[in-house]
């Protein structure tokens, strides 16, 4: 598989936040969260591009202001980042990853000997109501029928290539062509659909008019203010009881290499050769500890989680 950048927030993203945390806690009368911010050293993150508003908007600005410790984050497609990290070109403290058996798959035994899942996701099409592709939408017309008249481009899927959500999206189109009798339809979309390479940039195109919508996840559209229309649980990817039949449909990477359909699952890990991995558990275990963070972005926290595989450090508990 060819690896490709897709995004970076790098220091500026926290200097905007520290700023804006200056602000607002003068206006409350109390800046002592943010004078914390900044003098408890840093965490280095490597995360699902998906996860980019996540992070930067709502569990680093609470982390940082709770322990003062600033969170430097990176984003890319979640193939990218364990390619990243196997190949060594980046060396992160905190490891996350939108498809949790890829992590296990790619990092264990050398990178990880554990991992949390943390929380839940669903799939479905990011739009504007005031494009007439949404109001046609809104007014319930089937996503699919709305898919098939589209021109080509018109939809975006991120890149499979480098990225759950892209592979996700065209299992999807296969589920969809099997549940709705739709001939043809997979590979009509795949031919048709616009591949993003830059995951966190996905829904910058239906934002600006240049795409009617986004096979994407629904946090994705939660961080832009977009309307979600979640696709149905045959090929939401949003229903664990369903995996068996998830598992019945593929995507094959350039490489060749297989990965079948699963339950969206996120997780993360601690890498084994982290700089600071004090700082790390300290992050997870605050993940971990705040899911109404995580369901204030739009992901889904259900009651089976957190869930672990392998043993995890004693300087987290769940």
């Amino acid at each position: 598989m060819t690896v490709q950048m897709v995004t970076s927030w790098t220091n500026g993203s926290l200097s905007r936040r520290r700023a804006l945390c200056a602000v607002g806690a003068s206006a409350l009368g109390g800046l002592a969260g943010c004078l914390a911010a900044g003098s408890g050293g840093s965490v280095d993150v490597l995360s699902a591009g998906s996860l980019a508003r996540t992070v930067e908007d709502h569990v680093g600005p609470a982390f940082e202001a709770d322990t003062g410790i600033d969170i430097h984050g990176e984003y890319y497609g979640t193939n990218a980042v364990m390619r990243m990290v196997t190949d060594r070109t980046k060396h992160p403290d905190v490891i996350v990853s939108a498809d949790a058996t890829l992590l296990q798959d790619r990092l264990y035994p050398e990178f990880a000997d554990w991992d949390i899942a943390f929380a839940a996701n669903s799939l479905g099409i990011g739009y504007s109501p005031e494009t007439e592709f949404g109001r046609r939408l809104d007014g319930g017309e089937p996503w699919y029928d709305l898919a098939r008249e589209t021109d080509d481009g018109d939809l975006a899927i991120s890149d499979p290539e480098l990225d759950p959500l892209g592979y996700r999206a065209i299992q999807a189109f296969e589920l969809a062509e099997r549940e709705h009798d739709l001939a043809g339809f997979r590979d009509a979309m795949v031919d048709r659909v616009y591949r993003e390479p830059e995951e966190p940039q996905l829904m910058a195109g239906v934002e600006t008019g240049s795409r009617v919508g986004a096979v994407t996840y629904r946090n994705m559209a939660v961080d832009h203010d977009l309307s979600f229309a979640e696709f149905s649980n045959p090929y939401s990817f949003a229903d664990p009881a369903l995996r068996d039949h998830y598992a019945s449909v593929s995507y094959t990477f350039d490489d060749d290499e297989t990965i079948e359909g699963r339950p969206i699952l996120y997780n993360l890990t601690v890498n084994t050769n982290a700089d600071n991995p004090e700082a790390g558990h300290r992050l997870v275990q605050y993940i971990v500890d705040n899911p109404g963070l995580l369901q204030e972005a739009g992901l889904t926290v259900g009651e089976d989680l957190p869930s672990t595989t392998g043993e995890v450090p004693e300087a987290i508990s769940l």
